[in-house]
């Protein structure tokens, strides 16, 4: 029996096929906006957790000062010293490694090209810290991280405007007035998730930016890395304490410095993102619903047209479920198909999409069978009022209908 009246149902939809595919219309953009949207949103959120990972993984960055920004009017917040960098190394339980930063701006020259970038003063634990790789050459020796020698690791930005046809390593480039030998180059890393470009920096040892670039001992940034088997929030704690006492602040003063984790910045904006998606998805699932009511009057619609033939077949034997059945069946077909289509748009829309936007396409089954049964669903919830009117006729009565 339900074999004969599917095949009614598909017999019925292909006698009026343009209606029926403007009855599924909404199905269809329902369909494909709710996958279109969650498969984008989970793109970015992936793209946002590897931008952050970029960052470093169980990172913290010490800064100076309240904030991003010290506000008010007071004094400068306290910069921290290299002696505070030996301190974090040596009493704090659960750090890997740590990588005072110190920075400046220059202009790198060579053989004329030359090219505006940023120089980080800084130890090879920066690159530990970061997971970034070198690609040719060397990292810093001890001996000139310990002497600040004038040497340098470009990256590939730098690589490019000023070597564009050669090898970096070796040759002696001038940053500003000061004069330093390349001798290596860093892998290359993109954008940042913040828009920046990896690539465009000098790295050198701290000590020679100190002295040659900045003319003071003060270190910008002490960037931390947590051993995974530590609690991140218990080292915290720990640095905190370890940093008010080096800095003498008395108890119930605010902090003159700040602590950011990746971890949690990563874990924030992933969930703002999620939360974003969601919202979008309920917004295009409106869709479906809308297309739902169009599925029920247009059957409504179909009940009256054929009443004639319904009460002919309750008159010739025909039982109600079996009339109840049969338009059931078409409403949910109708929606099913308006679903299979979606998605097929949704797959096509997403692979055009992702590569405008910049984030990975990830395929995620599950919302393609959420979306697919939902639409089915719909056929049933809104199918139901006209398949039940069309069983419930009186065959009399309908057969007297013209």
């Amino acid at each position: 029996m339900y074999g004969t009246t599917l095949v009614l149902a598909l017999r019925e939809i292909r006698r009026h096929l343009l209606r029926s595919f403007l009855t599924t219309l909404g199905i269809v953009i329902g369909v494909a906006a709710v996958v279109t949207m969650v498969t984008l949103g989970n793109g970015a959120t992936q793209a946002v957790t590897e931008q952050i990972s970029s960052l470093g993984s169980n990172i913290l960055n010490v800064n100076a000062g309240q904030g991003f920004g010290r506000g008010g009017g007071g004094p400068p917040p306290q910069p921290f010293k290299l002696e505070d960098v030996d301190a974090v190394r040596s009493q704090i339980a659960g750090v890997k490694s740590v990588a005072p930063q110190a920075s400046a701006s220059a202009t790198a020259i060579y053989e004329g090209q030359n090219w505006a970038t940023t120089i980080n003063g800084t130890t090879n634990d920066f690159l530990v810290n970061q997971q970034w790789a070198v690609s040719d050459g060397r990292q810093f020796s001890a001996a000139e991280e310990q002497a600040g020698k004038s040497v340098c690791v470009i990256g590939n930005t730098v690589r490019t405007n000023l070597f564009p046809a050669g090898d970096p390593v070796g040759r002696r480039i001038r940053l500003g007035s000061v004069s330093c030998d390349v001798i290596g180059v860093l892998a290359r890393r993109g954008t940042s998730g913040f828009g920046q470009d990896q690539d465009d920096t000098v790295l050198m040892p701290i000590k020679t930016v100190m002295r040659r670039f900045n003319g003071n001992q003060s270190v910008r940034t002490i960037q931390i890395s947590v051993d995974k088997a530590y609690d991140s929030a218990a080292v915290q704690n720990s640095l905190k304490a370890l940093l008010r006492e080096r800095r003498g602040i008395r108890p119930g003063t605010d902090d003159d410095f700040n602590i950011f984790d990746t971890a949690q910045i990563a874990a924030t904006l992933s969930s703002s993102t999620r939360v974003m998606t969601s919202l979008l998805a309920a917004v295009a699932a409106v869709s479906l619903v809308v297309g739902g009511i169009g599925i029920m009057n247009i059957m409504l619609v179909s009940v009256t047209e054929r009443t004639r033939e319904i009460g002919i077949r309750l008159a010739i034997g025909a039982v109600q479920r079996e009339v109840l059945m049969q338009f059931l069946v078409e409403a949910v077909a109708l929606s099913c198909l308006g679903g299979l289509i979606g998605l097929a748009l949704a797959l096509v829309a997403t692979v055009a999409l992702t590569p405008v936007m910049g984030v990975p396409f990830t395929f995620d089954p599950q919302i393609n069978l959420v979306a697919f049964g939902f639409s089915a669903l719909i056929g049933v919830v809104f199918g139901y009022f006209p398949a039940r009117r069309a069983a419930s006729l009186n065959p009399i009565d309908a057969l007297r209908h013209e």
